[in-house]
């Protein structure tokens, strides 16, 4: 199969997702009106409403709840738009009144992330590696050398589902080597950005501004001298919009535009996925993820590419995940330098969220 055939049939798999991703989204996402005016209309500190039989003075009944709980009691509260937030984990409180009947305050550098990195993306910013077997290049050793973490928020200080405004920043380096005796490396991006986030209940968002900018090793060009490097770097504005159909359940979209994007790219960018990471953690046992996240880029002709994780997280306190899995890509590579190349690659990698 030629290059051309692969980069066709990438774009018809990549549109072909795209659409069953949008149908996914009509049945689950299924936010009404209603739904929308009630998150509209409610107060930046949510009130905990107590239980009808409630019988304290004014005071919260535990007894409900207790048996159910390891530790001390907690503020009961119905379900908010569903989620029985807290509810079952007396530990994550702030200054023993549950998160979700916090007021918002103005916090520095906050624990946890409103808008947390996508799973399925290895261009996001986290630590991480995976070796991969590509069809045409054989094994390759990807990694990603960085992290993101909150500046300022105004909200609540739940490191695991905190409600408010936030202020990142974020960076990474992703560099790639060839998993032979040399272990040269073929090439290296990197990336900065600033995301302001907000969330609130189901429904998260983020605009962001990112650079990124790929540079090809000198490694490889010894070895390959005729091969060309291209100054492929964007500056880029992105809005994102995620959802959650229950708190383990994530969808999500995202575009970006790019207002200056030199030799081998061109402004537009998509993509959109959906995840399985439980929210809470469980101790050494852990908890099975999976995640599919699908791009598509201008400089392909919105074609892109579709990677596939899935495996075993253990998740911190902090929001924090520590995934071990294996991986599968398909698609335009999302190494810039080899950016109008076809890879598909079947491997497994090891990754830590912030």
């Amino acid at each position: 199969m030629t290059n051309r055939e692969d980069r066709t049939l990438c774009r018809s798999f990549c549109r072909s997702l795209c659409a069953v991703w949008m149908v996914v989204v009509s049945l689950v996402v299924d936010v009404r009106a209603d739904e929308i005016d009630s998150i509209r209309a409610m107060p930046t500190s949510v009130p905990c409403v107590l239980p009808q039989n409630s019988s304290n003075n004014g005071e919260p009944s535990y007894s409900h709840y207790r048996a159910n709980v390891q530790g001390g009691p907690e503020c009961i509260s119905p379900p908010i738009n569903g989620f029985y937030t807290n509810a079952f984990y007396p530990e994550i409180t702030s200054g023993g009144v549950p998160y979700h009947c916090e007021p918002w305050t103005w916090q520095v550098l906050p624990q946890g992330l409103v808008y947390r990195s996508y799973l399925a993306n290895n261009r996001e910013p986290r630590f991480g590696f995976w070796w991969v077997h590509e069809k045409d290049q054989g094994w390759l050793w990807d990694v990603a050398l960085g992290g993101r973490m909150g500046l300022l928020r105004y909200g609540t200080s739940d490191p695991l589902q905190p409600r408010g405004w936030e202020l990142d920043i974020e960076g990474a380096a992703f560099p790639r080597l060839k998993l032979d005796k040399q272990r040269d490396m073929i090439a290296s991006d990197f990336r900065f950005g600033i995301p302001l986030t907000y969330r609130r209940d189901r429904l998260e968002f983020k605009f962001a501004f990112y650079h990124l900018s790929s540079h090809l090793a000198d490694e490889y060009m010894l070895v390959h001298p005729n091969r060309q490097r291209i100054n492929y770097s964007r500056d880029v504005l992105t809005l994102a919009l995620g959802y959650f159909p229950t708190e383990n359940w994530r969808l999500y979209g995202e575009c970006g535009w790019a207002w200056y994007a030199d030799e081998g790219s061109d402004p537009w960018e998509f993509q959109f996925g959906i995840e399985y990471s439980p929210l809470y953690p469980n101790g050494i046992e852990g908890h099975p993820f999976f995640a599919i996240n699908t791009r598509l880029r201008q400089e392909v002709d919105f074609g892109g590419n579709m990677s596939l994780q899935a495996g075993w997280q253990w998740r911190g306190w902090s929001g924090q995940r520590f995934r071990v899995g294996m991986q599968y890509f398909n698609g335009m590579s999302d190494q810039y330098q080899f950016v109008q190349e076809f890879e598909e690659q079947i491997g497994g990698g090891v990754w830590y969220d912030f």
